[in-house]
């Protein structure tokens, strides 16, 4: 679909006029992460997106850093939103994914009918982790290098060693595969560090109104309990939080099931 930034690459199911839900993917994935509740979700009468966000389409991929701020961000998605004609819509994302998601739901409530993040916490929650708690700090510090120059270098190095690494045992090797390919086009992993690199220059996040769904996992490596457990604070609308024993950050790769089941439940409820 085209927008005023460009053309984002998309998978969609069910009828097009069926409940709308959009789907938001994290680094270093693609739309394709959200291919299991997309189908089921189309199957039951929704209209399911799943967007490959900027950067990700090559259609959609700005050169410069400042052109992947939070207000961009935002800015994409309402204006996908409006192209598909939702004046209104139930919003999902993962990791990246889930940070512009509470972003959206904190500062666009009227067009967001209910929230479901995985993996991050509220954005607000996880700034105060960083600040209060040894164990976030640790997780976090891995942001500084990754926005140093040399990244991509190092992160393509011998077969795109360090991105593999990155999902260990948790995502089919075959879809580790395809990361990789759409990382290594020319420009591709650039774009998507710049998300990192531009930072959040937006400051405070702000309080979530919207029915919200919080899934978090045990073994994520980026987010600890204290942001997890933290993010309840930061929601002033009905609030679910469900932590998956035994699953690592890569929620909707590792666990589709029972990820799909959770969020059908929510969007039922609401």
């Amino acid at each position: 679909m085209t927008t005023a930034a460009g053309t984002f690459d998309a998978i969609a199911a069910g009828p097009e006029d069926g409940r709308p839900v959009l789907f938001l993917h994290g680094f270093p994935q693609a739309a394709i992460t959200w291919e299991f509740p997309v189908s089921v979700l189309g199957r039951a009468g929704c209209r399911a997106v799943a967007v490959d966000q900027r950067g990700y389409s090559p259609g959609a991929r700005p050169a410069t850093v400042a052109e992947y701020g939070v207000a961009e961000l935002v800015g994409d998605v309402l204006a996908i939103a409006d192209e598909l004609g939702w004046s209104r819509f139930d919003l999902v994302g993962h990791d990246q994914g889930a940070a512009v998601a509470w972003w959206v739901a904190a500062d666009h409530p009227a067009r967001v009918r209910t929230l479901t993040a995985v993996s991050t916490p509220h954005p607000d929650a996880l700034a105060e982790a960083v600040r209060t708690d040894e164990d976030q700090a640790l997780r976090s510090a891995y942001l500084t290098d990754w926005r140093s120059t040399g990244t991509e270098r190092r992160m393509l190095a011998d077969d795109a060693e360090a991105v593999r690494r990155m999902f260990e045992w948790s995502v089919p090797p075959s879809r580790v595969d395809e990361y990789v390919r759409r990382l290594a086009e020319p420009g591709a992993l650039t774009a998507a560090l710049n998300w990192f690199r531009a930072g959040r220059a937006g400051g405070r996040t702000g309080r979530v109104s919207v029915p919200t769904l919080y899934v978090w996992s045990t073994e994520d490596v980026a987010f600890g309990s204290a942001a997890a457990f933290l993010t309840e604070r930061w929601v002033d609308g009905p609030y679910r939080f469900e932590m998956l024993e035994d699953v690592s950050h890569w929620v909707p790769d590792q666990v589709p099931e029972v990820f799909t089941a959770l969020l059908s439940e929510h969007l039922v409820g609401h």
